[in-house]
């Protein structure tokens, strides 16, 4: 019997990074949006762990461990240790999300995981324990499980389901070359020594309840940004070339590298993505807020 699961890619409309913890984390006060990119997890009994990763399209999907590396795995074992089961599986992912590029593909093959497996064992996770495995899996698990548009605190784990009414499209544009996030968060602390809490996103939260659409764009905003601009400074090139072709906001996705351009209507978002063809330029189109973790193919 196999059970296919379907989780989206992440984007962040705000992210507030403060100084470091004791603990090695940030605190952050961000919010996440799940965004029109997909893969799907199949999951089947097996007698050991194992996972196969197949591109869908253009995905370069050769930096995705095959081994209990893989989060999607680690995700598995957790929920059978959870429910004192002895149990494997076989995941099977295919990845439209574009890998290591701030979209956090990782953490929503981890939410698939969880509630394939809990859906084809049918252990019955209540969803607060199915949040609190995702929190120790990793900061954007959780988010990941619910999709739409949420406010995440702490490290990012501790998240809150926002009434934003505010629908967009979004110009995704990757790149060639993955950006360590420690390397990220590791120069973000150089440049900013003494650097306080995070700023709350109030007026971002409040532009996107009121569903002002043009006003979440001005709101948009990444902390990270410039530490990811100054390990690769021809991302700050590349942003330039598609500002060029898009009138809206650009920005960095999380650490990077992926290029973001923000459009208000699906027209506005296509003629972008002509643009960087013309260009030589390759991107992709897709709708937020789009819903978390799905079930897609039932047990058979």
């Amino acid at each position: 019997m196999t059970l296919t699961v379907r989780a989206a890619a992440k984007v962040n409309l705000a992210l507030g990074v403060g100084g470091p913890r004791p603990d090695g984390f940030h605190d952050l006060d961000t919010v996440y949006q799940a965004i029109g990119l997909y893969d799907d997890v199949t999951v089947a009994d097996a007698a050991a762990w194992g996972v196969e990763v197949r591109p869908v399209g253009e995905v370069d999907c050769s930096g995705v461990p095959l081994d209990d590396d893989n989060l999607a795995v680690r995700a598995g074992r957790l929920l059978a240790e959870h429910h004192g089961v002895r149990r494997a599986a076989h995941l099977v992912v295919d990845k439209g999300i574009p890998v290591a590029g701030g979209l956090a593909g990782g953490s929503a093959d981890a939410a698939a995981a969880l509630v394939a497996l809990d859906r084809l064992w049918e252990l019955h996770t209540t969803d607060e324990d199915l949040l609190a495995l995702a929190a120790r899996l990793g900061s954007d698990v959780p988010f990941a499980l619910l999709g739409g548009t949420v406010r995440g605190t702490g490290r990012g784990e501790v998240v809150e389901v926002l009434p934003a009414t505010a629908s967009c499209w979004w110009v995704v544009v990757p790149s060639g070359e993955g950006l360590s996030t420690p390397a990220v968060y590791r120069e973000l602390d150089r440049l900013r020594p003494d650097a306080g809490p995070p700023a709350p996103p109030t007026a971002l939260v409040a532009a996107l309840a009121a569903g002002d659409v043009t006003r979440v764009g001005e709101l948009l905003a990444n902390d990270l940004q410039p530490a990811a601009l100054s390990l690769r400074p021809e991302l700050a090139a590349e942003a330039d070339r598609l500002r060029d072709v898009h009138a809206g906001p650009v920005l960095l996705s999380g650490s990077g590298p992926t290029l973001l351009a923000y459009a208000a209507s699906h027209a506005d978002a296509t003629a972008t993505r002509l643009g960087l063809a013309e260009a030589g330029v390759s991107a992709l189109v897709a709708p937020g807020p789009v819903a978390g973790v799905h079930v897609v193919e039932p047990v058979r």
